[in-house]
């Protein structure tokens, strides 16, 4: 059931347009993301959502209403800030109860819901200590309660993991999303960190200079980008361009064919890890090892021919000295034709 709708919302500071006719739909219970580089309009877009910033054009619905008449306060919405604003001068129970108090739901209700989030997000033993007192991760977590103490349909996320180390940050991601799906709430996640966004995310909106650059599922987005600039920034990416002849393309590396035989001016993606070393039936390449960075459980491999470099990511520890010719190959199916927008 469709939740929430924005049609053509435009957003403009002065002359300057941080959002051009975004339109997009969420269904109930789903968990959208907004992912793109800094300055794409997608925290413009999350203010708009929240009540912060009125549009310059453009409508927005939830439920049928619209969403621009209703004052922030009385939204069915809750925001977990990056910073996580909580009340340094209340506890975490009390920090937890400040919405319902606000919003008048009765002593005895309160108190449940708190007991209630305490219990899901593990804060039982942290109920009576300041914020202060707790680490980033704790923070969060009283973040996100307090914000569904309220029970809101609508949960907006600004970047709220971003001040956590790498594996904390997993940690929460994960604890968000069980909850999120245990609970039931929209939410729309506000992220320029593309591992969370495949991770978490049902579908994301991928934006780029004010306008969706492309909307799918993390799979769509990741096997099948449209565009050059999705390619790029969702993973790492081959991209070779050139003038392609019966579907062939030539390369520094050798012949590059596609699946779907395109052929003039054409934009050519492959993702480092859809190799195999050795000669191939079809798209058998080389190139000269440029260098070799071990990851654990792969290894990326730097390859240059003429003026291209190619990124191969192979699994285990690969003992090849910087200089030696490599031979891999990449099947035709996973050479995919991209657009050079939002280049």
């Amino acid at each position: 059931m469709t939740y929430l709708v924005a049609q053509d919302i435009g957003m403009h500071f002065g002359g300057f347009s941080a959002l051009n006719g975004v339109s997009f739909t969420a269904s109930r219970g789903e968990f959208i993301t907004l992912l793109g580089p800094s300055g794409c309009g997608k925290t413009t877009l999350l203010n708009i959502v929240a009540g912060f910033l009125k549009p310059t054009k453009g409508s927005l619905h939830v439920d049928g209403s619209d969403l621009l008449a209703i004052p922030p306060e009385n939204r069915d919405s809750a925001m977990c800030f990056q910073s996580y604003a909580l009340f340094p001068h209340l506890n975490v129970a009390d920090n937890i109860a400040f919405g319902p108090r606000q919003k008048g739901v009765r002593k005895n209700e309160t108190a449940a819901r708190v007991e209630n989030l305490l219990a899901q997000l593990g804060l039982q033993l942290h109920a009576q200590k300041l914020p202060n007192a707790l680490s980033g991760g704790q923070q969060q977590r009283v973040a996100l309660a307090r914000a569904l103490a309220v029970k809101p349909g609508l949960v907006l996320f600004d970047e709220p993991l971003s001040n956590l180390d790498a594996k904390l940050r997993d940690q929460v991601r994960n604890e968000i999303r069980a909850l999120q799906k245990q609970v039931g709430f929209t939410a729309l996640y506000v992220t320029h960190d593309q591992a969370e966004a495949l991770a978490m995310s049902d579908r994301i909106l991928l934006l780029n200079n004010g306008v969706v650059e492309q909307e799918g599922s993390p799979k769509d987005i990741y096997f099948r980008p449209k565009t050059r600039f999705a390619a790029d920034f969702i993973g790492a990416a081959n991209i070779h361009a050139g003038k392609a002849k019966g579907g062939v393309l030539h390369t520094a590396f050798g012949p590059l064919r596609t699946a779907d035989g395109a052929d003039g001016d054409v934009t050519l993606v492959w993702r480092p890890e859809a190799v195999s070393l050795g000669a191939g039936a079809v798209n058998s390449l080389v190139g000269k090892v440029a260098a070799v960075a071990f990851q654990g459980a792969y290894s990326d491999v730097f390859l240059a021919a003429g003026n291209e470099t190619v990124r191969l990511q192979v699994a285990g520890n690969l003992d090849v000295a910087a200089g030696a010719d490599l031979q891999f190959s990449v099947a035709p199916e996973n050479v995919i034709s991209v657009t050079d927008g939002g280049r």
